[in-house]
């Protein structure tokens, strides 16, 4: 400290190689094998006071490809579920990024396939009519889902969602904050295409699954 130097002891290896990553320094095990290329940069380095805890900040460092988020909960049951969210958040905005293909959320599209089935399911007879209208049905779980988690009556905004497509607005979805059916694409809501496919691709096979059972043995 009194040359001005920085000693921070117990830094796991991980956090070493993110750093060796983020600075551009090289992780030396030894003091005597440091050379001056060895040497990384950062723009402030500076221990900070959280709580009853003493956290090592590193920021503007050039090479920086990662970020650490730290997260603060009066529970660990609460910190579990921030973190659990946050998660699911970084995954979906990633997929988002990876793929580069979008639907409109909060139900828009899941309504729209439920529109098509429908319109489909009236051009054919027996009993595949049956199976189209109830997987039409099983798609409007998520709008009918949205609603009740916003604390709307599910029953009319499914009527009032499934008028809005019928008109030829592929865009509309369930606004939870308005409390209405109204324009994801206006609102900006969207979400990464792979998720709603996988979503739909896992509800089916374990469908079929269930189906294919002929008996059930206790």
């Amino acid at each position: 400290a009194k040359e001005g130097i920085y000693a921070v002891r117990r830094v796991k290896k991980s956090d070493m190689e993110k750093l060796s990553k983020a600075t551009g320094a090289n992780v030396v095990s030894k003091i005597s094998e440091l050379a001056a290329d060895d040497v990384g940069t950062a723009g402030l380095v500076e221990e900070r006071k959280i709580g009853d805890d003493s956290l090592t900040f590193v920021t503007g460092c050039k090479k920086a490809r990662a970020v650490s988020i730290l997260i603060r909960g009066g529970t660990e049951h609460v910190l579990d579920e921030i973190e659990r969210s946050l998660d699911d958040a970084l995954n979906v905005v990633a997929v988002a990024i990876e793929d580069g293909k979008y639907v409109y959320g909060g139900g828009a599209t899941a309504g729209e396939l439920a529109l098509q089935l429908r319109d489909e399911a009236a051009k054919i007879g027996g009993r595949e009519q049956m199976a189209y209208e109830s997987f039409a049905e099983s798609l409007e779980a998520i709008p009918r889902t949205l609603a009740e988690n916003a604390g709307l009556d599910p029953i009319d905004i499914l009527i009032e969602l499934r008028k809005a497509h019928k008109s030829g607005n592929k865009q509309a979805g369930v606004n939870v904050h308005a409390g209405k059916v109204d324009d994801m694409g206006k609102l900006h809501v969207i979400e990464p295409i792979r998720v709603g496919r996988q979503a739909i691709q896992s509800a089916t096979d374990a469908a079929v699954m269930i189906l294919r059972i002929d008996d059930v043995i206790a």
